[in-house]
């Protein structure tokens, strides 16, 4: 029986990784089917969830064959890659440099993008509302794919990191199918900020992993690598706010 110590990272990473992007994709979604109308907007999402699965299908078989050692760096190097720029993101919003990101103003930049385009009401099908819906479920779906594999993939938590997905999946398209309306409260920006420190936490464990460094507690040094770089991101945040004001004050 696998510990929740091993697999509760994964799962917790996975879960809220995925839930930003799946209420991206929602967003988009609910612009397209408001807009465009639901029929060609759940045509655009089945495609996608298609081409995703086959996708899976093909290549998630091509991991078994490649070197845990060289799975593992490869993987904790992207990881690494990918939340560093979640991270410098959430750091510069949090400390007020750039925009917070909303999803009501991006919902209403959607469908404002789709209304400047007539429909042809003699077709079944809008080919923009198919094409739309099917790019963002998509591309935010390759990102679930890319977080899943790379939280799990290399620890052997692969299931645990596919539940945690999952979950975040059947909970944002509930609260969507319920609410019908663009997840503005969801504190994504918060949830980024997490995302980013767990997903550089992993990659920081893997590299060391691939390296062949023996981390003390195991996989509980995953929890206090994202400790300290929660510490450290709630400093660079303090500094920037300080240095943001100076500048205003001069």
């Amino acid at each position: 029986m696998m510990l929740w110590s091993h697999a509760g990272p994964a799962v917790l990473a996975a879960f809220l990784a995925s839930l930003v992007e799946f209420v991206e994709a929602l967003t988009i979604v609910l612009a397209v089917g408001t807009v465009r109308g639901w029929r060609s907007a759940l045509t655009g999402v089945a495609g996608g969830v298609l081409l995703l699965a086959i996708m899976i299908a093909v290549f998630g078989p091509l991991l078994g064959h490649i070197p845990i050692r060289f799975l593992q760096l490869g993987i904790g190097v992207l990881l690494l890659l990918f939340g560093m720029r979640w991270l410098r993101k959430a750091i510069l919003r949090a400390a007020g440099l750039i925009r917070l990101h909303d999803e009501q103003a991006a919902f209403n930049s959607e469908t404002a993008q789709l209304r400047s385009v007539s429909a042809d009401a003699t077709r079944q099908l809008d080919p923009l509302a198919v094409a739309t819906a099917f790019k963002a479920v998509l591309l935010e779906g390759i990102e679930v794919v890319f977080i899943v594999i790379a939280v799990g993939a290399a620890g052997n938590t692969l299931v645990p990191a596919s539940i945690g997905a999952a979950l975040a999946g059947v909970l944002v398209i509930a609260l969507g199918f319920v609410l019908q309306k663009p997840l503005a409260r969801v504190p994504e920006n918060t949830l980024k900020f997490a995302v980013g420190i767990l997903i550089t936490a992993f990659g920081v464990f893997w590299v060391g992993e691939g390296l062949g460094l023996i981390w003390p507690g195991e996989d509980l040094a995953i929890v206090v690598l994202a400790g300290g770089l929660l510490i450290a991101s709630v400093a660079a945040v303090n500094l920037a706010r300080a240095r943001l004001d100076s500048m205003g004050g001069a």
